[in-house]
């Protein structure tokens, strides 16, 4: 029986092979967890559809696949251990395990994943110039994407010419404190996050625009809801649910922040899925929160409390990361006063709370000491025009300022 990558997940199509759990040649039962996938959203375990025994494996860990690809195989109905011995018979010796063949370095582009093989062809290079730096020397798409940003590569020479010794992909001199430092290769998270924001400013024409938000309205309904609110729902009343009801009121006004941009077309949601940004030990997540539009500020706060459990136990699913339509991203919690947060693609904006901070505010021809926030809305210009960002953050500002506003649907 062949063992697959399975479906990734919405816009997902490469993982890269985590962690083996089961040796060649061990026993595997019926649902046993046989290798972990990491992607740029989640670790995702594939698990056995059948008892066997573990035959091959054809995609070493550090392997760069595509959904569809083979990992190994598995040998059904076989157990991979030797049978009891009879009453009195000497006991038979155990067969070792198979071992797992060491990768050969890949170097040819035969050996190539799918994608890596895709992009040396679409930009010409040759494999032999490039330095890998996974395992056993195997070429990552991180490696010819070094290539791509700046190292040079020899062009491949006529077959009449004595060839050129390949130059190396990027220079690696002797760095002058290297005792010193300490080299982590980037998770496949990592990287994917850092591809998905650079590709968001490299594709879209995205502008940040700024307000301030008073927060007493929102202080006071809180301190003097909140234990009752905690005592009949059994969650905290929090700022998050108060954006995330604003957020909805003002995306129905503003259609356009709501919707994405899909070749030469736009297409308007009719949905509001919130991401919620949230900074999770394998890095940054955006867990999605649906229907938000449906929910009570209870529901809300509940929902946003399971998600990000889920996340900090590295629990979330593919489902669980699809789908949004605005993301909020509160920095405040770290500390940070003012940001421009990233679009998270294909969304076409994101609203980035900050720290809480008293200043002194000019109210009614008074100065007061007032429990400010700024607020930041980047957007993609290419889709959303400066007057709607505008009017956006504005309708959110009055929204937080007057919460009875969203609470009565005015």
């Amino acid at each position: 029986m062949e063992i697959k990558v399975p479906p990734l997940g919405e816009s997902v199509t490469e993982a890269t092979v985590g962690r083996w759990h089961k040796a060649v040649g061990e026993a595997v039962a019926l649902d046993d967890i046989l290798v972990e996938l990491e992607t740029d959203k989640i670790t995702l375990e594939v698990n056995a559809t059948a008892a066997g025994r573990l035959d091959k494996i054809t995609a070493p860990e550090g392997t760069n696949v595509e959904v569809g690809n083979l990992l190994g195989r598995l040998a059904e109905g076989e157990t991979g251990t030797a049978p009891e011995p009879g009453p009195g018979a000497p006991p038979e010796p155990v067969p070792e395990p198979e071992p797992v063949p060491a990768a050969e370095p890949v170097v040819e582009a035969a050996a190539l994943s799918p994608a890596v093989r895709r992009l040396v062809d679409e930009h010409g290079l040759d494999p032999a110039a490039i330095v890998g730096s996974g395992k056993n020397g195997g070429i990552l798409k991180a490696d010819v994407l070094a290539v791509l940003e700046g190292a040079s590569v020899p062009a491949p020479t006529p077959a009449t010419e004595a060839p050129t010794p390949p130059a190396p992909a990027r220079p690696r001199g002797p760095r002058p404190e290297a005792a010193r430092e300490k080299r982590v290769r980037m998770t496949r998270l990592r990287q994917r996050i850092a591809e998905r924001l650079t590709a968001a400013q490299a594709r879209a024409a995205l502008l940040t625009t700024f307000n301030e938000v008073d927060m007493t309205s929102v202080i006071q309904t809180r301190r003097l809801f909140r234990d009752r609110f905690e005592a009949k729902h059994g969650v905290k009343l929090g700022f998050m649910s108060f954006f995330a009801k604003a957020a909805v009121a003002a995306l129905k006004e503003i259609p356009n922040v709501n919707a994405e941009i899909e070749g030469n077309e736009i297409v308007y949601k009719n949905y509001f899925h919130i991401g919620v940004a949230v900074s999770a030990p394998q890095g940054l997540v955006v867990p999605v929160l649906r229907d938000v539009d449906r929910l009570s500020l209870a529901k809300i706060e509940a929902g946003i409390a399971a998600l990000g459990r889920r996340a900090r136990d590295g629990k979330l699913s593919l489902e669980d990361l699809s789908g949004g339509t605005f993301t909020i991203s509160n920095g405040g919690i770290f500390g940070s006063m003012l940001s421009t947060p990233i679009v998270n693609p294909p969304q076409s904006a994101i609203l980035g709370m900050h720290k809480i901070q008293e200043r002194p505010v000019a109210v009614d021809g008074r100065v007061e000491i007032r429990p400010m926030m700024y607020l930041a809305l980047t957007y993609d210009h290419r889709l959303i025009d400066g007057r709607e960002a505008v009017t956006f953050l504005v309708r959110i500002k009055e929204l937080i300022e007057h919460p009875e506003g969203a609470l009565l649907d005015l």
